[in-house]
């Protein structure tokens, strides 16, 4: 394995070896395993009408279903820091992670504040949640779209 085998994020320190820089160089910011399998799952519950990431919705939600103004997160726990997960920082250039992972837990925040001021109803899916077991987080969203439809009506 060579180093132009894969791209790397320059924002971020320069990996201790190798491997390392290439598992992080995987990951995948939309599309990923857990939004893919909620999607299938509300899909196979016969929910329909969703948006995927659009740029006119602030924070830019994984999922949104703009006309009932509801927004889906789907977090990894890693990068979003899962509180329940708890996993450690990595070994290296902890300082740059610490704040890293404090400053991507911020901004969940603020994009949650940002979009209930503008009337929306915001839902955090985990990534562990759908891999464990994804049934309660798409009986979840189908609650609140059911709640949001006879709301509206």
């Amino acid at each position: 394995m060579k180093t132009s085998d894969f791209t790397r994020d320059k924002r971020s320190p320069k990996a201790k070896g190798l491997i390392t820089s290439y598992v992080m160089s995987a990951n995948k910011a939309k599309n990923t395993k857990p939004e893919l399998i909620l999607r299938r799952l509300l899909s196979a519950s016969g929910v329909r009408g969703y948006r995927l990431r659009p740029r006119d919705v602030p924070g830019r939600p994984d999922i949104t279903f703009t006309n009932k103004k509801i927004a889906i997160f789907v977090n990894g726990c890693y990068w979003h820091h899962c509180p329940q997960c708890d996993l450690p920082l990595p070994i290296h250039n902890r300082i740059f992670w610490k704040k890293k992972f404090i400053r991507n837990r911020e901004r969940d925040k603020e994009k949650i504040e940002l979009l209930r001021k503008d009337g929306w109803v915001s839902i955090v899916v985990w990534e562990h949640e759908v891999q464990r077991n994804p049934n309660p987080a798409v009986r979840k969203v189908v609650s609140l779209l059911n709640r949001r439809t006879h709301r509206s009506s």
